[in-house]
């Protein structure tokens, strides 16, 4: 008999509940019912807890994101990634790297923080939150401490982005494109970057999927070259922590990318008709759904206050000059 404290079922309900909440409460408030499950999740998370009978099932957020995320890859044009493909990459790239030197540079010489913890504020803000922060954590020797620092700090970001960025797109009458490829280069965690962009509007959530998604490829080569470069400045004592070339690529690549390149190819082929696409869009959006339910569940404010000054200033100052290059940038190119 499967005991019920272990199933994932009870927690998977209340995600559901959740969401069939937010759903109806966006028929009276002018808001994305995407950001209400968030929103609902993070009252009732930190009002009430989620009790050990739904943790599992609550825990399982990330695999409907990443299933949304999947489904998602139907509704993406082929010829348009193909026409936007090489400046899109582009732009990954140096928003990749400027964000990595930039928040490598304010740590160590504006604030005095410590190499190691400069160094995962620097992964997560760059490439994809604490994803971001955890493959890093193994190839640098960071200590659990310096784990946690790293990641609240970015869990700070993705929940203040998250309602900051649709404001301010709306604010500056930021077209689809342009704000879906900002959110998705600028933003630092998948579920936010995908919450926002939707929240937006739909076109923009594409574009913000692909680009993020572009972005959370690089997360296996920027743990390498960060492992080489400690290994480096410890005078090449630390081979055990080399990380196994493409071994641990293919490791730390996050394999749901594959499943959207996948369906988006068979989309654009012509195999799926106008009705068996429409409902892949309508199954991600309920995806989505309960996966930012979890989302805010997941989101515990105590932990949030507990990070310290520092580290806020630092991603907060290199978000602030990143955001503003990028949306320039963006504004001129489309």
């Amino acid at each position: 008999m499967v005991n019920v404290r272990e199933s994932v079922l009870p927690g998977i309900g209340v995600l559901v509940v959740i969401g069939l909440a937010a759903r109806a409460l966006a028929t009276v408030v002018p808001t994305s019912h995407l950001i209400l499950a968030i929103v609902i999740g993070l009252v009732v998370g930190n009002l009430y807890g989620v009790p050990d009978w739904a943790s599992a099932g609550v825990g399982t957020n990330k695999l409907w994101l990443e299933g949304g995320i999947v489904l998602m890859g139907a509704s993406v044009a082929l010829d348009r990634v193909v026409d936007a493909g090489p400046t899109i990459l582009l732009l990954v790239i140096a928003t990749v790297m400027t964000t990595i030197l930039t928040v490598e540079a304010l740590a160590r010489g504006a604030f005095g923080i410590r190499e190691q913890i400069g160094s995962l504020l620097a992964a997560g803000s760059s490439i994809c939150g604490v994803s971001a922060v955890v493959a890093t954590a193994g190839s640098i020797e960071a200590d659990e401490d310096q784990i946690a620092y790293a990641a609240a700090t970015v869990l700070l970001f993705d929940a203040v982005t998250l309602l900051a960025y649709p404001a301010l797109g709306h604010l500056f009458g930021l077209s689809d494109k342009v704000f879906g490829v900002w959110a998705g280069l600028t933003m630092f965690s998948t579920g936010p970057v995908t919450a926002a962009g939707f929240a937006f509007s739909q076109a923009a959530g594409q574009w913000a999927l692909l680009v993020k998604l572009t972005r959370n490829a690089l997360i296996g080569l920027a743990a390498i070259a960060y492992a080489l470069y400690y290994i480096r400045r410890s005078g090449g004592e630390r081979e055990d922590a080399v990380p196994g070339g493409v071994g641990y690529l293919w490791h730390s690549f996050p394999k749901f990318v594959l499943g959207f390149l996948g369906l988006m190819l068979v989309a654009n082929t012509g195999v799926l008709g106008g009705a068996q696409l429409a409902s892949l869009e309508h199954a991600a959006d309920w995806l989505f759904l309960f996966a930012f339910a979890g989302l805010g569940l997941d989101i515990r404010l105590d932990e949030l206050r507990s990070t310290g000054v520092k580290p806020v200033l630092v991603v907060l100052v290199s978000l602030i000059c990143v955001s503003t290059v990028c949306l320039v940038v963006l504004t001129t190119l489309f």
